[in-house]
């Protein structure tokens, strides 16, 4: 179930984090999934004793060759009822993109508008809870409206 935030919840296990990560001009940059075919945020599960931070660095990392600011907001999380856990979306200013080592689970990016994003994610899949994630992000930045 997603639910829009200002914090991070500390009443349930957090086993996941995902970022919008934005460039100074306003453009956010999604990652391709080879896997799924999807246009989707960065992120993934946390390792093991990795806190928010870390997880988010290395995510974005190694699914886009980016590095963060250390400026992050969380605005959206997905609970999984069945895991009792979740993930947390945050709104990531981009630090500058790096030459990635070898290794990494690099896919491939776009960099797009957020208009542009939300079309691409529903002509490929459809999938509202990615869309809606998207659209928040867009709207809490001032470039989308409700």
């Amino acid at each position: 179930m997603l639910t829009f935030i200002s914090e991070i919840p500390t009443d349930k296990k957090i086993s996941g984090v995902h970022c919008v990560p934005v460039l100074e001009n306003g453009n956010v940059i999604m990652t391709w999934d080879k896997d799924e075919k999807v246009l989707t945020t960065i992120g993934g599960r946390l390792d093991k004793n990795e806190s928010i931070d870390d997880g988010l660095n290395r995510e974005a990392m190694e699914e886009a060759g980016i590095e963060l600011s250390d400026e992050r907001i969380p605005f959206a999380c997905w609970y999984w009822k069945e895991f009792d856990s979740c993930r947390v979306y945050f709104l990531a200013k981009v630090k500058h993109f790096v030459e990635m080592p070898k290794g990494y689970e690099k896919t491939g990016y776009v960099i797009t508008n957020f208009e542009t994003a939300i079309e691409m994610i529903q002509k490929i899949e459809g999938r509202e809870e990615r869309i809606a994630v998207v659209k928040r992000a867009g709207i809490l930045l001032g470039w989308l409206t409700d």
